[in-house]
């Protein structure tokens, strides 16, 4: 060969492996983070988690909102949170949570316990329900007296769970309780935080 051609020769062979060491590669395309906040900026993901079903699975959630057509019951957010299901392309729903105002005062629930001291709120493993502090119903657009958040673990209730005979995949009543707590001691934190109505 023609000492003159050689180098071209060496350029086009280092770049012809460039190309094919590329393409070996996989794309090195990212996929997009994770939200870090679900349910209407009301929970952690993290929070959000604590809640199962018994079959774990990536968490992510459907929102929506509705305006009232009146001042008096201008707030309704809810939520569904999901979890990925492993042997199915479309993500079961786990729990709901809405967001609402209300003329109606809080009150106790039979066999529930406490959410604690700084909140007014129950608990049950499969409901739970709190009442956000006083200036969060104007902070948020409403006239009526109260906004409360409640909370709806179909997985958890004893009639749901017999009639689907699906009681092997009901947590520990205990650990749902605690974790029903958790979250909504959250919630009512991380909302009147963002309204500013924090007692």
């Amino acid at each position: 060969m023609d000492k003159k051609w050689l180098p071209l020769t060496v350029v086009l062979g280092v770049a012809g492996a460039a190309v094919v060491t590329a393409s070996v590669w996989p794309d090195s395309k990212e996929t997009p983070p994770l939200p870090q906040t679900l349910c209407h900026g009301a929970l952690s993901r993290e929070t959000a988690g604590l809640i199962d079903d018994g079959k774990g699975g990536e968490v992510s959630a459907e929102e929506w909102e509705r305006k009232g057509k009146s001042t008096d019951y201008a707030v309704f957010q809810a939520c569904h949170v999901l979890r990925a299901d492993p042997d199915d392309d479309h993500p079961r729903g786990v729990y709901k949570l809405v967001i609402e105002d209300t003329r109606s005062a809080p009150g106790d629930k039979k066999d529930a316990v406490p959410l604690g001291t700084g909140f007014t709120g129950w608990a049950l493993p499969e409901r739970a329900e709190v009442t956000l502090p006083a200036g969060c119903p104007a902070g948020m657009g409403s006239t009526a007296p109260y906004i409360t958040v409640s909370l709806d673990v179909p997985s958890q209730d004893e009639e749901s769970v017999a009639w689907r005979k699906a009681g092997k995949d009901r947590v520990d009543p205990d650990t749902a309780l605690r974790n029903n707590a958790t979250v909504m001691r959250e919630v009512a934190t991380r909302l009147a935080e963002r309204y500013d109505c924090a007692d």
